[in-house]
């Protein structure tokens, strides 16, 4: 059985029943086979005992936790079976050696899929957008090519991110212009909907990296810091343009989202209702499961699969 992400998008309880789960609700009883289980997402207030961690982490599940605001609090990791010492020191080593050349690669990954994710609309007549893909594609190359400093480094991905969404009103609706990213909470739909993908995106990130030997806390263009999984915001950088903003831009170009429909009237328009997350999602899980042709395996694997590579590749970095 293939195993899936599971979204528990309203209130309710989840319990273990016999050797499945069952998630109770205001709706109902909703059984869910532990075997078709990858990850779990709990997007709501949801109650849980220990009896289900136990269940949950003897069978590999991951779950994870966000908050009113639909904002990440936590992950659920089970016991973590793919663990080693070795590559934890030759990761530390690698971010002592090679940080700079790491952190170059993931904002000039940025920097592509951008220009990626924007071509499409310039072919398609919106011109103004020609300059700021000029400096993606011929400028932003050089600056990294440069012996600069970390802070250098991160101040190049900060104006790409700036200008990135300085283009936004060229191609989206007037209900969803941003005047600027606010994220802790949002403040309008544009940024509802970019914290809520984000905080998607780095969950599926935190999943996939589980299940290689990597250590989570050590990353190289964010600083390594406590209470974080930093590496994870490393990862998921360089998938936030072809997976959360491709999802964005064609759910709202398509009307697949509206402001007056799919948001909280009483929260200023500024966080998803239900029935906007769940639109949200469903496009989002199949944008993850859209196959790509792999440009170094030259085989054809899902966007999600693709987050997975990209964190072998740091191992094979450290062995080679």
């Amino acid at each position: 059985m293939r195993k899936s992400t599971k979204y528990l998008l309203s209130m309710g309880e989840l319990k273990k029943k016999d050797n499945s789960l069952v998630f109770k609700n205001e709706r109902g009883h909703t059984y869910i086979p532990i075997e078709s289980v990858r990850e779990i997402y709990c997007l709501n207030e949801i109650s849980l005992n220990s009896k289900l961690f136990h269940f949950l982490s003897n069978a590999g599940v991951i779950v994870h936790f966000f908050n009113y605001y639909q904002q990440y609090s936590g992950t659920f990791y089970p016991k973590e079976q793919l663990v080693s010492g070795k590559l934890t020191v030759m990761q530390a080593k690698l971010f002592e050696t090679k940080r700079l050349d790491v952190a170059k690669s993931i904002v000039n990954g940025i920097a592509k899929n951008i220009h990626y994710v924007l071509y499409h609309y310039y072919k398609h007549g919106k011109t103004d957008l020609k300059p700021y893909l000029d400096w993606l594609k011929k400028e932003v190359p050089k600056l990294l090519k440069k012996e600069i400093s970390i802070k250098q480094i991160l101040f190049i991905e900060g104006e790409i991110w700036r200008n990135f969404y300085g283009t936004f009103h060229l191609f989206l609706p007037e209900s969803f212009v941003m005047n600027k990213r606010v994220r802790r909470p949002p403040d309008n739909p544009i940024n509802a909907l970019i914290s809520f993908g984000n905080t998607i995106l780095y969950s599926k990130t935190l999943s996939q990296i589980y299940r290689t030997h990597l250590n989570q806390t050590i990353s190289y263009l964010h600083e390594p810091g406590e209470s974080r999984f930093s590496l994870s915001l490393d990862l998921c950088e360089v998938f936030k343009p072809i997976i959360v903003f491709k999802t964005i831009f064609e759910t709202v170009n398509n009307r697949k989202l509206q402001v007056g429909k799919h948001f909280d009237k009483d929260l200023n328009y500024a966080l998803l209702n239900e029935a906007g997350r769940k639109v949200f999602i469903e496009a989002l899980e199949e944008r993850l499961s859209s196959v790509i042709l792999h440009p170094r395996l030259k085989r054809k694997v899902t966007l999600e699969t693709a987050i997975r590579l990209d964190a072998y590749k740091l191992i094979n970095l450290k062995y080679s």
